[in-house]
């Protein structure tokens, strides 16, 4: 994607560092960020200068390989896999990528596994960018039949951020909508804000007026009246880590949208590359872990001043506790289907073992 004209990856080699876009700065002002070592990205991973599953889980393999500069040991790795998993909970493609690097690495001898790891993080990263694209195709098919039917914009209400910023590139839940504007396909799109660190207002809202998308900006709690009103076409979120039963799990607040979806009947889709399945769950309510955030993500909201300064501010009475789940599990009951690389499936372990069907299990 491009900001000012000048194409991005959200992650990249800049010489020797790895570079990735700071998105604790935006919306406001656009600063890159180097890597230096396992530290750095680890800390870029914590703090949320990156986020969004696939990009977390690239993150983590270009960890992997700058900590392999340092140690190339078996200890080595294991002390970088650890370091990097403990970074973030919920994301499963954080594991899923430290367990392909580990594996790769302990393949070959020592000498070579600095350099052999980053060669392989640079696949981890080219196949996110290919499989977002994949999932933009298949998903931009569904905007465009409604489109056809409806004869004019389609309204599509999405929450939190599952766009480039959220991968290497194109996104996940913004791909369709970006490869169908690109088509010409009339597209308008309702961003929650989505509390309490809105990334919807300052990060999806930010892409979407860099690539010239139509799109308002609402509180997180008027979708289900918009729904209620005829005014949303579909729904289309990202996932952080889905189970082979179809349970999404994904930003907080995100339950509360298939909700008014499913008693609205309006579809509600979830767009995914294959790196999110977790496929030893089956129960996302009961067996995903669900992240504890720091209080003063609720408790405090940083932005810029009318005069032009970066200002914190409290809005939360002082000494009353705060409790900081950063996701939900949607049940599959109440997703309409799943956006993959490889195709739209029913939310359950026969649609998406139709897709994948290596992960059929054995009778």
């Amino acid at each position: 994607m491009k900001i000012d004209g000048r194409p991005y990856r959200t992650i990249f080699l800049d010489g020797d560092d790895v570079t990735v876009i700071d998105q604790t700065r935006l919306p406001f002002a656009f600063e890159l960020k180097r890597l230096a070592n396992l530290d750095d990205a680890a800390v870029a991973i914590r703090t949320m200068v990156v986020r969004g599953a696939p990009l977390i889980g690239v993150t983590a393999a270009y960890g992997m390989a700058l900590a392999m500069r340092q140690d190339a040991s078996e200890a080595g790795i294991e002390r970088a896999s650890a370091t990097l998993a403990a970074t973030r909970p919920t994301a499963i493609n954080l594991r899923w990528a430290l367990d392909r690097m580990a594996s790769v690495l302990r393949r070959a001898p020592e000498a070579a596994r600095a350099a052999l790891a980053f060669t392989e993080a640079a696949s981890i990263a080219d196949e996110d960018v290919a499989s977002c694209r994949a999932i933009g195709e298949h998903g931009a098919k569904i905007l465009s039949e409604i489109a056809a039917k409806k004869g004019g914009p389609v309204n599509v209400l999405t929450h939190c951020n599952a766009g480039w910023l959220a991968t290497v590139d194109w996104g996940t839940a913004l791909a369709p909508i970006y490869v169908a504007h690109d088509a010409g396909v009339p597209v308008h799109v309702f961003v929650d804000e989505t509390r309490p660190r809105n990334q919807g207002a300052a990060l999806t809202a930010f892409e979407l007026n860099a690539h010239g998308v139509p799109h308002t900006v609402i509180a997180d709690n008027a979708g289900g009246h918009l729904m209620q009103h005829g005014q949303v076409d579909l729904c289309i979120v990202g996932s952080d880590r889905t189970t082979a039963s179809g349970d999404v799990c994904n930003k907080i607040g995100t339950y509360l949208k298939a909700l008014a979806a499913t008693d609205n009947r309006i579809p509600f889709y979830a767009a995914l590359p294959f790196s999110t399945i977790d496929w030893t769950l089956s129960d996302g309510v009961r067996d995903i872990p669900i992240e504890e955030r720091d209080a003063r993500e609720v408790t405090h909201l940083t932005g810029r001043t009318d005069e032009g300064a970066f200002a914190t501010i409290a809005v939360v009475s002082p000494g009353s506790p705060v409790a900081n789940p950063a996701f939900d599990v949607t049940p599959a009951r109440l997703v309409t289907g799943i956006i993959t690389e490889r195709g739209v499936c029913d939310a359950s372990e026969a649609g998406l073992t139709r897709l994948y069907p290596e992960r059929r299990r054995a009778a």
